[in-house]
């Protein structure tokens, strides 16, 4: 048998729709050669280098 719909209260509501919308933290990681921090599978930005190799050449801010 149907029962009638209760009021859902504005706390009860936002309660069950604040845990879909949160933000997840990227990982970060710290490059090797020269200790910058950097995301994972990307090329470091501060020297340039991905996986012991060189592939974009930085300039220096001197």
């Amino acid at each position: 048998m149907a029962v009638p719909k209760s009021k859902v209260s504005r706390q009860r509501r936002d309660k069950r729709r604040s845990s879909h919308w949160k933000l997840a933290t990227p990982n970060i990681l710290t490059c090797p050669k020269c200790d910058a921090y950097r995301l994972p599978h990307r090329a470091c930005r501060a020297c340039g280098t991905y996986k012991d190799r060189e592939v974009i050449s930085v300039k220096d801010a001197d």
